[in-house]
């Protein structure tokens, strides 16, 4: 839909207006939906980002594009050796959230939500996410690369990049199959992610226990390597940032194994 609804105008009159509209319950109350940063504080801050944008010609897609450079920004303040470009990617990976719940309010006050703004927000998380363990992996290896050792990091930052997508792409191969299948939607509800199994079931209650899957999100990837060049203060840049990038390449490889069991172990991948 290209025009504004004649429901309410152009712009908002108030905060509490634009609250209204732009934040139903609906949105704020969906599983998973909601990365834990903007429910914690950047809904709050959200209106008055978009409050400003509605003031503009800018479109919603146009407000996910900056969303979209604001997430590479964060991988290339991460090339910044030190502690100042590791701070530097960590604001930049919260802006990054606060554009993005931005865009969506955008749409939702003008109604201009579309098939394009949901793929560019994908492409805006798929790729951020993929280029951050490559600037992560360029630490790592320190520059200039000296051969064969430093390129050792470089692939295991290049592995951890695919672990990521792949790991995030199961999530749409699921919706993918389901739609060709002529399945019915998801409703993201306890019943249908629960694994059958008690084995299964007691591994994903340790998950939640240690939610250590959650930390592939650009948001906690800018934070576990702002705290590896805190430490790197002590014990040394490359140090820290090469035990990291193992760390991390582990994990993922855990993470991506256990949610394709999940998946397949669920109903949602069930006629």
């Amino acid at each position: 839909m290209s025009e504004a609804s004649t429901e309410h105008p152009l712009k908002p009159r108030s905060i509490a207006e634009l609250r209204e509209i732009a934040q139903p319950p609906e949105v704020r109350g969906r599983r998973n939906a909601e990365h834990w940063t903007a429910s914690l504080y950047l809904r709050d801050l959200s209106p008055y980002l978009t409050w400003l944008l509605l003031r503009t010609r800018i479109s919603a897609n146009g407000v996910t594009g900056l969303m979209i450079l604001t997430g590479w920004s964060v991988a290339g303040a991460l090339l910044i050796p030190g502690i100042w470009g590791a701070l530097l990617g960590l604001i930049l990976g919260q802006l990054q959230m606060l554009v993005d719940c931005s865009d969506g309010e955008v749409a939702r006050w003008r109604r201009t939500s579309s098939p394009a703004g949901a793929f560019l927000d994908a492409v805006g998380h798929y790729s951020t996410e993929s280029l951050i363990p490559l600037a992560l992996a360029i630490r790592a290896a320190g520059y200039p690369f000296e051969t064969p050792t430093d390129y050792v990091y470089t692939t295991l930052g290049a592995l951890l990049a695919l672990v990521i997508v792949l790991n995030k792409a199961l999530n749409d191969m699921v919706r993918v199959a389901r739609a060709n299948y002529g399945a019915p939607k998801l409703t993201y509800t306890e019943g249908e992610s629960a694994p059958s199994g008690g084995l299964l079931a007691a591994a994903r209650r340790v998950a939640k226990f240690l939610p250590f899957h959650r930390i592939f999100h650009s948001v906690e990837l800018t934070m576990v390597i702002f705290v590896a060049a805190v430490v790197g203060l002590f014990v040394g840049e490359l140090v820290a940032m090469r035990g990291v990038l193992v760390i991390l390449l582990v994990l993922g490889t855990v993470t991506l194994f256990g949610h394709f069991v999940a998946i397949m172990s669920s109903k949602r991948v069930r006629a």
